[in-house]
């Protein structure tokens, strides 16, 4: 099928009429015992204990697209999540690190007093209880725009409208904005972005900065190294460095495939502060993206991200879909692929041209206070085989989990085998 490449959030909203806008009762989800496996080479994993929740269960709605942050003012988690089709951005917080959480309650309402359409990402949390985020609405409700909150996220105004690319192309948002603060004061200096735009099959990112909290920006900067590449998200180093972690292009080798999950990872570089980039360096070929970075106390750093394609199928011939984590302990340069984490994994038991609905769809990972680490995740888990459509509740999962402290072995041959290679991007996560 020719085309440009499909992303499954988008065909949803094109094919979908309008939900029902109603919030029924959250209920009061609660954490559950878990298992974290750490992969060690060829050896058996380890079972490291955990805790996990499907958040909105009980909703009995579409919830989508989760991103949380940390503010550490107030020790409470915000969730940005989109409800219901077309997606309403919708906010929630925690006051005991994810173990509770509040109803969820609208950012937006309109004239009519329901709350507003629009989808929102890159939430972004600035300090002293101001957040933002981007809000797309679609051109059938406005302009997307940039939504701003000085109380924690308890009301939401003045917004702005977000500023096309220097050459005047649409500058189209996931990833939350690297938030630069002065080492000393905390007052926040800068603010980095990237935006991207897709032609056809082609992707490319640019990158800009704001120095008054996002609220106006500087001529948006294209990338050459970015061709290939649409999802960027920026994160500094513990050497200074800045990454930008990249959800890359489908692969030339894998041409005419038109769903996204086809999309792969890679990282690139920065040593003089965003001016200049290196090289995308490839992680994943295929199948594993929408990455969010954690910096640990010792400077390494734990990369989420979903599993959309890769796995071998379950004992039943069903797809199956994951969160993983990998640790970086040279500031972005290398990956310990062979003893990456395994947060969580279900089967689809969906098959066909529709078996990726109750795939992963984003993951948002933030370090708490007492060195655990919580990752919130999008899953289609309750989708099933036959009459369930994309309406079908989808669900937000959260894991709090801890890196292992125990040796592992000295292997490397997933690290060192080709990024194309099937050693590297297929894996048999019962195995």
């Amino acid at each position: 099928m020719k085309g440009p490449v499909m992303k499954p959030l988008a065909w949803l909203l094109s094919v979908i009429v309008l939900a029902a806008v109603s919030a029924p009762s959250t209920g009061l989800a609660e954490w559950q015992p878990h298992v974290v496996r750490q992969l060690n080479g060829k050896a058996g994993p380890f079972r490291l204990p955990a805790r996990f929740q499907i958040v909105t269960e009980s909703w009995n709605r579409v919830v989508a697209v989760p991103y949380i942050v940390n503010m550490p003012e107030k020790d409470r988690v915000l969730m940005l999540v989109g409800c219901d089709y077309p997606h309403r951005a919708f906010v929630l917080t925690s006051d005991d690190h994810g173990a509770t959480w509040t109803d969820p309650r609208p950012a937006r309402v309109g004239k009519d007093g329901k709350p507003s359409i629009g989808m929102g990402t890159a939430l972004a949390y600035l300090g002293k209880g101001k957040l933002m985020f981007y809000e797309s609405g679609g051109l059938a409700v406005g302009p997307p725009s940039r939504w701003f909150s000085s109380d924690y996220g308890k009301t939401w105004g003045n917004p702005v409208p977000i500023a096309v690319s220097s050459d005047k192309m649409a500058w189209h948002i996931w990833d939350p904005p690297l938030v630069e603060r002065h080492p000393k004061t905390g007052k926040v200096t800068r603010l980095a972005e990237t935006g991207y735009r897709q032609s056809g099959t082609s992707s490319s990112a640019s990158v800009r900065f704001s120095g008054d909290q996002g609220r106006t920006w500087k001529k948006s900067i294209q990338v050459p190294q970015w061709r290939a590449a649409n999802e960027v998200y920026l994160f500094r180093a513990g050497n200074g460095h800045l990454l930008a972690a990249c959800r890359t292009d489908v692969p030339r080798r894998l041409k005419g495939k038109t769903l996204d999950h086809y999309e792969g990872l890679g990282v690139s570089i920065s040593r003089d502060d965003g001016l200049t980039w290196s090289p995308v360096k490839k992680i994943y070929d295929y199948g594993r993206h929408h990455q969010s970075l954690v910096l640990m106390p010792n400077k390494d750093i734990v990369m989420t991200y979903v599993v959309r394609l890769g796995y071998v199928d379950d004992k039943d011939g069903f797809p199956q879909f994951g969160i993983e984590a990998v640790v970086s302990h040279d500031h972005g340069v290398n990956w310990d692929l062979d003893h990456r984490y395994l947060l969580h994994v279900w089967s689809g038991k969906r098959k066909g041209e529709t078996y990726w609905w109750p795939s992963s769809q984003s993951t948002s990972s933030t370090l708490l206070p007492d060195g655990s680490i919580l990752t919130a995740f999008g899953t289609g888990y309750r989708i099933r085989a036959g009459k369930d459509s994309p309406q079908a509740p989808r669900d937000v999962g959260l894991v709090k989990w801890r890196l292992n402290t125990r040796p592992v072995n000295a292997d490397r041959s997933v690290r060192d085998a080709s990024f194309d290679s099937d050693r590297r991007n297929v894996f048999d996560p019962k195995s």
